[in-house]
């Protein structure tokens, strides 16, 4: 699969919070940094990420656009919230081996009722 294509299943498993799936996408030594937290390192920690965060709330990643350049793939997003961000996806051989995403995370703790960390 080209890198779009893998960004768009990965945004179809992410629609069916299938942490199992989600994790598939991703090289065993993968990296996903969403910068409003911390890095997230190797398949099983992403597997286990995307399951607590499927626990905490009720997440859809409506895509506005997909890019493809080279080995690398660019999300564009909104949520049903009104809530917006955008992910880059390093892809080799069809798998994730690097992933960052932007978004508003006091944004999103409040839209989902979430706790404010001090």
């Amino acid at each position: 699969m080209n890198p779009r294509d893998v960004v768009a299943a990965w945004v179809e498993a992410f629609n069916r919070a299938d942490a199992d799936s989600l994790a598939n996408y991703y090289s065993e030594d993968a990296a996903n940094h969403q910068v409003a937290e911390g890095k997230v390192k190797g398949r099983d920690a992403i597997r286990r990420k995307f399951r607590q965060e499927f626990a905490a709330a009720e997440m859809t990643c409506i895509v506005e656009n997909i890019f493809e350049d080279g080995e690398w793939a660019i999300l564009e997003w909104k949520d049903p919230l009104g809530l917006r961000g955008c992910g880059f996806f390093h892809i080799k051989e069809g798998k994730i081996c690097f992933q960052r995403g932007y978004w508003d995370k006091l944004t999103f703790l409040r839209q989902h009722g979430l706790p404010i960390p001090e």
